[in-house]
C-alpha cells in the first residue's frame, strides 16, 4: 500500500494511507478484533443463556439488556478517567486487557443450568467484558478525531472507514463464533472470540508509533504522583478492579441496573448542561445543546435497533425457513448480515455524503437522524408483512429488515460520532463521547424489555407476539422520524458550523520533539 501525502491545512509532510494519517488505519485493526470478540460473543449470547442456563426468554432478555446497557455506560466513566488523567491511548490499552481476559472466562461452560457453580465464572467474564468496554469504546473513537482538525472535510469519511472496521470486525466475529458455538459447542465459539480479542490487543500495543502522540494523558507527571503508597497511576488501574466486583453485583441484579441509568442519566445530563449554561461562550452552548438532542433521540433508535440481539436473534432461530441452498443456516451466523451490509454500503455513503456536501445538498445531522428512524420503522413493518401468510417466515425479509435498519444506522451511528467530537469543546470530548454511549446503554436496557415483552418475563416469544410488538415499535419510529425531521432545521442552526474553529488536540505539543517517536503517540457501540 503506497503513501500519500494530503494536501490540508498543516499537513504537508505528513505521512498518510490513501489520504488518511496512518493511525486511523491501527484504530481500524485494532477495534475490528474487538469488535470480532464482542460480536461473536453477542450472537451467541441469548442462545446460551436460554438454551445452555435455563433461562425463559423474558428473563434471557432482560439479563441480556442489563449487559448491554452497562457495556456502553461505562464508557462514560472511562471517558471521565481518560480525560482528567490517564489519558485515551492508555485507557484504550487497560481495557483491552480487562477484555482479553473476559472473552477467554466465557470459555469456561460448566455443565449448564442454574445451578452449576460455573456460572459465577460467566457472571465473572460478562463482568470483565463491560469494564474492559468502558475503557476502551469511547477513548479509541475520540483518538480517530484527535487524529484531524475539527474543520478537517475528511473526519466524516474517517468515521465511516473507521466504522467499516467496527461492522468488518462484528461480521467476521458473528459468522465464525456463530457458527462454531452453536455447532462444535459453546466453548469453541467464546474461545474464538478471545482469541479475537487478544489480537486486537497486539495490534494496538505495536501500532503506537503510528498514533503520533495522541490520546497521551494530559498531565503525565500526575500520574506518577504516589497516593497512599502507589501511584496515581496504578490506583486506577485498581479502580477497574472494583469495577468488575460492581458490575458482578449489578448484572445479577438487572432492576438495579435500570435504577442506575434513570439516577445517573439525570446526574450527567443535568451536569453537561450546567458546564454549558454557566462555562461555556453562547456557541459552544448552543453546539451542546444540539448534541444532547441527537444524544436523547439516539435511546429511541438503539431501543428499537437492539431487538437484533434478542427478539430477533430468538424469532429467526424459530420462526423463519433458514434453509439456504440445502443448509440450514445457524440463527446466529445472522447477525452478521448486519454488518456485511454496512461493510458494503459505507463506502457508498461517505462518497454519498462528500457528493451532496459539494453541491451544498448533504442533510444536516439532525436531519439524517429522522431518515435513521423512518427506515428503522420501515424494516419492522417490512418484516410485519413478509410474516403475514403464517407459517414459517421467507428468509428474504430477515434480509430485508437487516438491510433497512443498516442504512438506518449508517445516517445516525458514524454521523452521530462524528458529531459529538465536533460539537465538544476539546476539554469535554470524551466526556461527551461518553454521552453518547450513555445513550445506547440506555437504549440497550430499553430493548431488554421490549424484547421481554414479546413472550412475556417467563414465557417463551411466539411469532405472533413478537410481531404484534414489532408492528407497534415500527410505527412509532416512523412518528418519531418524522418529528425530528420536522424541526432538524433549528437543531441545525445551534450547531453555529460556519463558526467552528480548531482547538488544539490533546498530545499535539509532544508531536517533533525528542521523546515523542514512539513514546508518546497516541472513541463511537
Amino acid at each position: 500500500m503506497s503513501q500519500t501525502t494530503v494536501e490540508v491545512a498543516g499537513e504537508r509532510g505528513r505521512p498518510t494511507w490513501l489520504g488518511h494519517p496512518r493511525g486511523l488505519f491501527v484504530l481500524f485493526f485494532a477495534e475490528m478484533w474487538e469488535r470480532f470478540s464482542y460480536y461473536g460473543m453477542r450472537a451467541l449470547l441469548i442462545f446460551y443463556l436460554v438454551q445452555h442456563w435455563m433461562f425463559s426468554d423474558g428473563q434471557a432478555s432482560v439479563i441480556y439488556g442489563a449487559y448491554t446497557a452497562l457495556v456502553y455506560i461505562t464508557p462514560v466513566i472511562g471517558g471521565y478517567l481518560a480525560d482528567r488523567w490517564l489519558g485515551q491511548r492508555k485507557a484504550v490499552l487497560y481495557g483491552a486487557i480487562l477484555l482479553t481476559f473476559g472473552h477467554l472466562l466465557m470459555a469456561a461452560e460448566g455443565d449448564g443450568g442454574q445451578g452449576d457453580p460455573a456460572m459465577n465464572i460467566f457472571w465473572l467474564a460478562l463482568s470483565f467484558i463491560i469494564v474492559g468496554s468502558g475503557f476502551l469504546k469511547a477513548n479509541i473513537s475520540v483518538i480517530v478525531g484527535q487524529l484531524y482538525s475539527r474543520t478537517d472535510p475528511r473526519r466524516d469519511p474517517a468515521y465511516t472507514i473507521f466504522y467499516m472496521g467496527i461492522n468488518l470486525g462484528a461480521a467476521l466475529g458473528a459468522i465464525f463464533a456463530g457458527y462454531l458455538g452453536q455447532t462444535y459447542g459453546w466453548a469453541y465459539g467464546f474461545g474464538a472470540a478471545g482469541v479475537g480479542m487478544l489480537l486486537g490487543l497486539i495490534v494496538f500495543v505495536i501500532g503506537k508509533p503510528w498514533l503520533e502522540g495522541r490520546g497521551e494523558a494530559p498531565d503525565p507527571q500526575a500520574l506518577l504522583a504516589r497516593k497512599a503508597g502507589l501511584p496515581l497511576e496504578w490506583w486506577l488501574y485498581l479502580s477497574g478492579i472494583a469495577a468488575v466486583g460492581v458490575s458482578w453485583w449489578l448484572i445479577q441484579n438487572q432492576a438495579l441496573v435500570g435504577t442506575l441509568l434513570g439516577a445517573a442519566g439525570a446526574v450527567l445530563v443535568g451536569y453537561v448542561i450546567w458546564v454549558a449554561v454557566v462555562k461555556l461562550p453562547r456557541e459552544d452552548r448552543d453546539r451542546i445543546f444540539a448534541a444532547m438532542f441527537l444524544i436523547l433521540g439516539s435511546i429511541l433508535f438503539w431501543a428499537l435497533f437492539e431487538q437484533a440481539g434478542s427478539s430477533l436473534n430468538l424469532f429467526t432461530d424459530r420462526s423463519v425457513d433458514r434453509n439456504i441452498l440445502g443448509w440450514d443456516v445457524p440463527a446466529s451466523m445472522f447477525q452478521s448480515i448486519n454488518s456485511i451490509y454496512i461493510v458494503t454500503l459505507a463506502p457508498l455513503f461517505a462518497i454519498l455524503w462528500l457528493a451532496l456536501a459539494k453541491r451544498g445538498l448533504e442533510p444536516s445531522a439532525p436531519a439524517k437522524f429522522g431518515l435513521a428512524m423512518l427506515q428503522l420503522g420501515l424494516g419492522f413493518l417490512v418484516l410485519v408483512w413478509g410474516s403475514a401468510g403464517g407459517g414459517l417466515t421467507p428468509v428474504i425479509f430477515i434480509f430485508l429488515i437487516y438491510l433497512l435498519h443498516t442504512t438506518g444506522e449508517l445516517c445516525l451511528s458514524p454521523v452521530g460520532l462524528s458529531a459529538m467530537n465536533r460539537l465538544a469543546p476539546a476539554h469535554m470530548a470524551s466526556l461527551i463521547m461518553g454521552t453518547w454511549f450513555f445513550a445506547s446503554a440506555t437504549g440497550n436496557f430499553a430493548a431488554g424489555l421490549i424484547a421481554s415483552a414479546t413472550g412475556g418475563h417467563d414465557g417463551a416469544a411466539t411469532a405472533e407476539s413478537t410481531l404484534a410488538v414489532y408492528s407497534q415499535v415500527g410505527w412509532m419510529a416512523i412518528g418519531a422520524g418524522v418529528l425530528v425531521l420536522a424541526i432538524s432545521p433549528l437543531i441545525k442552526r445551534l450547531m453555529h458550523l460556519d463558526t467552528l474553529k480548531d482547538d488544539e488536540i490533546a498530545g499535539a505539543s509532544e508531536i517533533g520533539e525528542a521523546q515523542a517517536a514512539g513514546v508518546h503517540p497516541g472513541k463511537a457501540d
